[in-house]
């Protein structure tokens, strides 16, 4: 399975972005996609997930109502709005797959200026 990720990029303080990630090498539905962040030293942590077979969906608290996660099945991408961005959202944003098997994108930055 390969991860693709883009729309990282510098925005600043209550700026918006859409992160994209798309999924190849997996044809069943059985499985669902992760967004998560690291920041510099900090560990990795979740920020949202959805499930590919029944649509549920997700959220870190620190996310709930900023950020929305969502798929285009005929893409087959998964999507990130992030709404209202904060200097603390800062980081690279890493898309991982969880199905048969476990796999992570190379990640996309995200950088929120104050």
């Amino acid at each position: 399975v390969e991860l693709v990720e883009s729309g990282g990029g510098l925005v600043q303080y209550g700026g918006s972005l859409r992160l994209s990630c798309i999924v190849s090498g997996f044809t069943s539905d059985d499985y669902a996609v992760g967004w998560f962040r690291e920041a510099p030293g900090k560990g990795r942590e979740g920020v949202s997930c959805i499930s590919v077979i029944d649509g549920k969906t997700y959220y870190a608290e620190a996310m709930k109502g900023r950020f929305t996660i969502s798929r285009d099945g005929a893409k087959n991408t998964v999507y990130l709005q992030m709404n209202n961005l904060k200097p603390d959202d800062t980081a690279a944003y890493y898309c991982h797959f969880m199905g048969a098997g476990s796999s992570w994108g190379r990640g996309t930055q995200v950088t929120v200026s104050s």
